[in-house]
């Protein structure tokens, strides 16, 4: 393994108990040693998501062999290498999916679930990209086949995913209409290349999108809500569509009037990130470097940031991403 001077303990944030905000602690832990094919990066900053939340409260454990610390994405520093990890260097700047144990100041990856900082990125924009560009990357473009000309309907247009989705589609050619749950968040969707904005508190989107598309309804929708969507995503379909499903903030239980599925030829899919394998990781990061690093390069996509945060108050974030509020994403600077 060839590697910088490395200490033996880190700052870290972990999960005293299950619970609120305030059950994350700041904590001395060991800095983890990378096995084969992995690389340790010195983590100068990390992403928080909503996985991270709902980790905090016990409702989403690490997969089998993860660490048990928060935080699923980061930036910074290659500072070791474990064998056979050829692709990088001690010393390049990095960003990472990672399965857990982004909260702190070294975190482990695998080489092939890591990706270089775009051209011009600072630390805290990078560790705003993997989780979000992963996940809509696989949904939309992979799962969903959104094509140029089509139309995606995003619920939750202004979170981290919401944003990332509505530029990524809109780079690729297609229509974007996105709910949310202000004229705020409204027009930070139709700032960032939305189509049509729609605020859900006052408008039924169903009857929105058939509007916007003539009547023809969406291509793809992408859906983090579940609950009574579900049966109105299927009115908002078009024949052929595609719905994707990533979470169920609204509710994991619903019903729906499934004649909607079969008359329209729907697909209703859906996937979880965090525990897919390595291997899976990796295809989808070879993907995102060839088709969307480029765009970040030039900024015809790149992170909305909403709050950054000192590692040591990552409680705050927390407390931050619960509000409801923010519009992008929510960073931890470690340091």
């Amino acid at each position: 393994m060839t590697s910088e001077t490395i200490p033996v303990k880190m700052n870290a944030v972990a999960i005293s108990e299950p619970g609120g905000p305030l059950m994350l602690k700041l904590e001395r832990r060991d800095v983890p040693k990378p096995g084969p094919g992995e690389i340790l990066i010195r983590v100068h900053a990390a992403g928080v998501n909503r996985p991270d939340v709902l980790q905090r409260k016990g409702a989403y454990p690490p997969p089998p062999g993860a660490s048990d610390l928060p935080g699923l994405e980061v930036a910074g520093e290659v500072a070791a290498l474990g064998a056979g990890a050829e692709r990088w260097r001690v010393g390049d700047q990095v960003c990472a999916l990672t399965p857990g144990g982004g909260y702190a100041e070294y975190v482990k990856v695998h080489g092939s679930n890591a990706l270089p900082l775009p051209a011009g990125f600072t630390y805290t924009e990078a560790a705003a990209l993997p989780e979000t560009y992963f996940t809509v990357w696989h949904n939309v473009f992979e799962r969903g086949a959104l094509k140029p000309g089509e139309t995606l309907l995003v619920h939750g247009g202004s979170s981290g995913i919401g944003t990332t989705a509505i530029q990524l589609a809109s780079a690729f050619g297609a229509y974007v209409i996105a709910t949310a749950g202000s004229k705020e968040k409204c027009d930070a969707c139709l700032r960032l290349g939305a189509d049509r904005a729609v605020n859900y508190r006052e408008e039924d989107f169903v009857e929105a999108v058939k509007d916007a598309t003539g009547g023809k309804g969406a291509n793809v929708i992408l859906d983090m809500v579940g609950g009574d969507y579900v049966g109105r995503n299927y009115s908002a379909a078009a024949v052929e569509g595609r719905i994707v499903q990533i979470a169920t903030q609204g509710g994991a239980v619903a019903s729906a009037d499934f004649s909607k599925l079969l008359v329209k030829r729907l697909v209703h899919t859906g996937s979880t990130l965090r525990p897919r394998s390595v291997e899976f990781k990796g295809a989808v990061a070879a993907a995102l470097e060839a088709q969307v690093w480029p765009l970040l390069a030039t900024r015809r996509v790149a992170p909305v940031l909403d709050m950054i945060f000192p590692l040591k108050e990552a409680w705050r974030a927390h407390e931050r991403m619960e509000e409801g509020e923010h519009i992008g994403k929510i960073v931890l600077d470690v340091g």
